[in-house]
């Protein structure tokens, strides 16, 4: 087995960078703020929805606050990922909006659907991410005031991209709750935790638990087992499957737990279903 190479990730302030080995890494984002994603080396993949968005190095992709990506990180041509993260924090946007000639924003924007968009290769947003790579290349920490005016030049950059970044940025509404049932039909195979979900689905995890309760008499933890059990009986159908590839592809890290878990629920191992195979 090769050796999968540590992750290296650096937070300054809310500049994040990140360096990773050739090897691919997932990782499921859903952060409370809107947030600018630049790709130094490497390649980065966002799935959002139906949609797969592919980053090259040189290019960046903004991703609004409060949605949930699956994003792979993967090295290309030799080289290591490596790529900075620059979050927009909803009180230096509110700062920003208050210190705005109002007669200076465009007028008639429609609200844009879109949860991820790319903005490519621009000369600004470049020259912003290459003025962040010496602090962590030479490890040397940028003060709050750097952090800070590089916040500022980011908004500046969106701004310059498009005038959908008006109603985006500056849009201060709460986020709104994601239906519990449908996002956990969609993503039950993660590994996510009680925590992770009730973000995700713009909750406290408190009111989390309250409204599992009005969808479920089991717990959420209970729920995701059986789910996943569900998920591994229909897939153990199927010809070829075996049932060393099925607990891990549900969700499953233990084997031996999924094996007693799924003969509590059905009542025979899950190789008895593949019993009968040449």
């Amino acid at each position: 087995m090769v050796e999968i190479e540590k992750v290296r990730s650096i937070n300054y302030s809310g500049v994040f960078m990140s360096c990773f080995a050739q090897h691919d890494t997932k990782s499921v984002e859903a952060i409370p703020n809107h947030s600018i994603n630049y790709v130094c080396t490497g390649e980065q993949i966002i799935e959002s929805g139906n949609e797969r968005i592919m980053v090259g190095a040189g290019e960046a992709v903004f991703v609004r606050r409060n949605h949930r990506t699956k994003i792979y990180k993967h090295g290309k041509d030799g080289e290591t990922y490596k790529g900075i993260s620059l979050i927009l924090d909803r009180n230096v946007l509110r700062n920003f909006y208050k210190t705005m000639d109002k007669s200076n924003i465009p007028k008639d924007i429609e609200m844009s659907d879109d949860n991820v968009m790319k903005i490519g290769r621009r000369a600004d947003t470049r020259s912003l991410f290459e003025s962040l790579t010496p602090y962590f290349d030479d490890n040397l920490k940028p003060t709050e005031a750097v952090a800070h005016l590089k916040s500022l030049e980011g908004i500046y950059a969106l701004l310059n991209t498009s005038d959908i970044f008006y109603q985006i940025l500056f849009d201060f509404a709460d986020p709104w709750k994601i239906d519990l049932l449908e996002f956990l039909e969609d993503n039950y195979m993660d590994d996510l935790t009680m925590e992770d979900i009730a973000r995700y689905t713009g909750r406290s995890l408190a009111t989390f638990k309250r409204d599992f309760k009005k969808i479920s008499s089991l717990s959420p933890q209970k729920w995701l087992i059986k789910r996943r059990l569900e998920a591994a009986f229909l897939l153990l159908q199927e010809p070829g499957k075996k049932v060393q590839e099925v607990y891990l592809e549900v969700g499953f890290k233990n084997p031996s737990h999924f094996s007693k878990a799924f003969k509590a629920l059905y009542g025979y191992a899950p190789t008895e279903i593949k019993r009968d195979e040449v």
